[in-house]
């Protein structure tokens, strides 16, 4: 565990931090995991992840769940639009107890957060809201001209200050040869093993999708488990409507009575 200060000033304690991320690639794997809420980071952090990622408007209550683990906030493209919205939005989420931001925007915005020394995790291979631009979800890297275009990419992220790299649904042997040659820590998103860190969706590791990517994987059936609660809530209420009708509810045990006596008083007071 190391000692670190926040950008907030304050004392905490972190798993990981940025220098042993780069100090470590390339000889160590890692794991991450989404997080969006105080229960799903608290079961990341018991389960053994090293890194966690939120939405950076979640921060504060995934660093309730998580007091130690390495977080990223991600800056999501439509929250954050201009350079002064992502600036401060890094900002924040940073205060707000994050480690790092991700960004799938230009070099130019990656450039702008590294100056001010704001670790940044940069986004290549399929970024699935531009996808339109290389003719829908598809992998990243499937020629040898794609995948030395991407590799380009890579070296001007690393140029711009990036210290990491989402990198999605990119062949797993083009993600290889280019994780040993960037000095970016790579983290997998169904970019097979050879990165540095492996990563997958809270809810695609928990089964709680009804169309995981073909790139993830389910370890879990809380799909399966929340259609069970929405039968057997509707169950219940359909139960309780019934025997409300009928007479049925409440019951003894539900309800309860004055005594003979002091009723038949009551009843002569109120004549």
């Amino acid at each position: 565990m190391k000692n670190i200060y926040t950008w907030a000033a304050k004392p905490a304690k972190r798993t990981l931090t940025v220098g042993d991320l780069k100090t470590a690639k390339g000889k160590r794997k890692f794991t991450q995991v989404t997080a969006n809420s105080i229960e799903e980071a608290e079961a990341a952090e018991k389960a053994g992840f090293d890194m966690i990622i939120s939405n950076a408007k979640n921060v504060t209550p995934v660093r309730e769940g998580s007091k130690n683990l390495f977080l990223t906030a991600a800056l999501v493209l439509n929250e954050f639009v201009t350079a002064e919205e992502v600036m401060r939005g890094a900002f924040k989420a940073l205060e707000s107890g994050a480690d790092a931001v991700m960004t799938p925007r230009s070099m130019d915005i990656v450039e702008m957060l590294a100056k001010e020394d704001v670790p940044v995790m940069g986004h290549l291979g399929l970024v699935p809201r531009k996808s339109t631009w290389i003719g829908g979800l598809r992998a990243v890297g499937k020629t040898a001209d794609e995948a030395c275009d991407l590799f380009q990419k890579f070296k001007r992220l690393e140029d711009a200050g990036a210290f990491s790299a989402e990198c999605e649904v990119i062949p797993e042997n083009v993600m290889g040869e280019i994780s040993k040659r960037t000095d970016i820590v790579t983290v997998s998103l169904g970019s097979g093993k050879n990165a540095d860190v492996m990563y997958l969706f809270m809810e695609d590791i928990c089964g709680d999708t009804e169309n995981p990517p073909r790139h993830s994987k389910a370890y879990g059936n809380l799909l399966r488990l929340r259609q069970e609660i929405k039968i057997e809530r509707l169950k219940a209420l359909k139960a309780f409507k019934k025997d409300s009708m009928t007479g049925k509810f409440p019951g003894k045990k539900q309800s309860s009575n004055l005594e003979k006596k002091q009723f038949e008083k009551f009843l002569d007071q109120l004549d």
